[in-house]
């Protein structure tokens, strides 16, 4: 008996190591990954409008989470497309292909768009040009890819926008779905690349036309307008407008009506925001993320910061009252992971694809240096004629890029190494260019760090231009002679937040220095998975632990 007892003993100590042998090998992970990026978000946001937030959104993610605040965004130009695509790769242009929203094509002689794929038909609308999206122009995985890859394709990634590049590009290239919102139905689409045809849980939320009832009672600020001290007064000059509104001033009471006839009218409004987060929370429910022991994926763009940004410029009433109300609707968003999923069974970060540069009109009345520069390339053109005796040498600028035609300068015998030297002297004289240099000599040009190697890391040879021109300190293009705009090296517009919190995170801060590219292997260090393929970025270690 006694050697009976002494058999089952060793076989339930036997079990036992076994099931802890067996529960230590286990591979620990949230249940959810949730990717935050707002659009155009300059890290001051952070604590400029810090005493007007509330406890629940912006201050819950830096008081339970970890905030470095000295990330910088490590190439130019710092366009939407690129951001989320670094985010996500831990790479950059020259590496994963995403050379700007928009590039221009030498072997075509036509623009490309980042997310354009005509192969594809649109799903959920009738317009080509809204739906006709996939992520063909991606050369690198993402860490939603490598996610996939980790777990045979059973874990579940989603991505959500208003914009198509900020959906398309983070959630890679074989994602559950992703979605982004179409102006001619105010409904969230997407491309057979994906689907078929839309999901129900998608096709439910589509059918409560969520937009109507978010613009019914127009726009006016969330707080008494006095207490909005920390922005310009309102209607000032270097502002533009909104809809059918006559002065950029609150409120805005012609709203729902401006959106029935133009929906984009939305995408400048906080409104567009609490849209986006609510489809969010819909794919959580709908494809059930974060229900079971594998991680899944939900990559979301907050875009209406960076459109209000565009038409008012970053000291507006306008773009302050979008923050306030998103710091409330993230608390919102919060609350509802914390019950569906659980508090501390899931991780998210919050960071920004780019920052945003003061508005001309607001520098000058403040005395601060500024200007505009144009990109025309007729007058340039008219130069190179006059030197080389042969015309539309310049194919296109764009993305503060030079592209000069390759086969016109072959078919003329013309060297180009000549051509693009004498161009890039006439463009070191100008005022408003800090410095103008061949793309591809940039790492032994004199031109000093961080820029050097931001203009390397930029450049991809296959789909950027011949020469990057650096402009002077916030001088803007002409374009954005009202509000502001983005692309430049400068903090104001590679400076960015980045914030992460939950499971897996320790609580703190840092201002050591690190780059865009080092959010994708952080994530993936958390994850235990490998690192998207064309990373070059490094985990940030300190802001992980129990």
């Amino acid at each position: 008996m006694l050697k009976n007892l002494g058999i089952t003993f060793l076989t339930v100590l036997s079990t036992g190591f076994t099931a802890q042998k067996n529960k230590s090998a286990q591979i620990e992970r949230p249940k959810l990954v949730v990717g935050l990026v707002v659009d155009q978000m300059r890290w001051d946001y952070l604590y400029r409008y810090y005493e007007k937030y509330q406890n629940d959104g912006f201050k819950r993610l830096l008081k339970e989470g970890y905030s470095i605040n000295n990330v910088h965004i490590n190439y130019i130009p710092t366009y939407t497309a690129i951001g989320h695509t670094t985010i996500y790769t831990g790479s950059v242009p020259a590496i994963h292909g995403i050379a700007g929203n928009d590039w221009f094509d030498k072997t075509t002689g036509k623009n490309v768009y980042c997310t354009t794929d005509e192969s594809v038909k649109p799903v959920g609308t009738t317009d080509v040009k809204s739906g006709s999206h996939s992520p063909k122009n991606l050369w690198s995985t993402t860490v939603t890819d490598e996610l996939l890859l980790a777990t045979n394709f059973q874990a579940k990634v989603v991505g959500i926008s208003l914009k198509d590049r900020a959906s398309i590009l983070p959630a890679g290239h074989h994602p559950t779905g992703t979605y982004w919102f179409d102006d001619t139905t105010g409904n969230f689409v997407t491309s057979s690349y994906y689907m078929n045809q839309l999901p129900k849980w998608m096709n439910d939320f589509n059918a409560q036309k969520m937009p109507d009832q978010l613009v019914k009672n127009g726009w006016n600020t969330l707080l008494p307008i006095a207490e909005y001290t920390e922005s310009s007064p309102d209607n000032s000059p270097w502002e533009g407008l909104l809809g059918s509104a006559k002065t950029p001033t609150f409120p805005y009471s012609n709203l729902a009506a401006d959106y029935q006839l133009k929906k984009d009218n939305i995408r400048s409004t906080p409104f567009g925001n609490t849209l986006t987060l609510k489809a969010a929370e819909a794919a959580i429910k709908g494809e059930q993320l974060g229900a079971d022991v594998i991680t899944d994926f939900l990559a979301v763009n907050l875009a209406s910061t960076d459109y209000a940004g565009h038409k008012f410029g970053p000291n507006s009433i306008e773009v302050q009252d979008i923050y306030l109300r998103l710091d409330r609707d993230l608390a919102e968003f919060f609350k509802y992971l914390d019950d569906k999923v659980g508090k501390g069974e899931y991780t998210v970060f919050l960071s920004a694809d780019h920052g945003g540069a003061h508005s001309k009109g607001f520098m000058e009345e403040h005395k601060m240096p500024t200007g505009f520069y144009g990109e025309d390339n007729k007058e340039f053109n008219v130069m190179l004629k006059d030197k080389f005796k042969v015309d539309q040498l310049i194919s296109k600028i764009t993305n503060n890029q030079v592209y000069l035609d390759d086969k016109l300068m072959s078919e003329n015998n013309l060297d180009a190494e000549q051509v693009k030297q004498y161009l890039i002297d006439i463009l070191n004289k100008d005022q408003s260019v800090l410095f103008a240099v061949d793309m591809k000599k940039a790492g032994s040009s004199s031109i000093p760090e961080p820029i050097k190697t931001r203009i390397a890391n930029g450049y991809n040879w296959q789909r950027s231009g011949d020469i990057q021109v650096i402009y002077h300190d916030n001088w803007l293009p002409t374009y954005a002679k009202l509000g502001t705009t983005h692309g430049a090296w400068n903090s104001y517009d590679s400076h960015i937040p980045l914030i992460f919190m939950g499971w897996g995170i320790k609580n703190g801060e840092s201002n050591k220095d690190y780059n865009m590219t080092d959010i994708a292997p952080t994530i993936s260090a958390l994850l235990h998975i490998q690192f998207p393929s064309g990373n070059i970025g490094n985990p940030i270690v300190e802001v992980i632990g129990k």
